[in-house]
């Protein structure tokens, strides 16, 4: 039993908890970025 969670339980929870984190990050991020430059020319290219 302890092998699986040590093989399986972890990695996977690590992953996860690591694409969570990058992902409010990554939101966090373009919202600061689109009001510290709002009116510029290059926010509407960007997508």
């Amino acid at each position: 039993m302890m092998v699986v969670v040590l093989v399986v339980v972890i990695p996977v929870t690590v992953i996860m908890s690591g694409a969570v984190v990058a992902a409010i990050l990554g939101w966090a991020l373009k919202d600061s970025a689109e009001a510290d430059h709002q009116g510029s020319e290059l926010v509407d290219l960007n997508v």
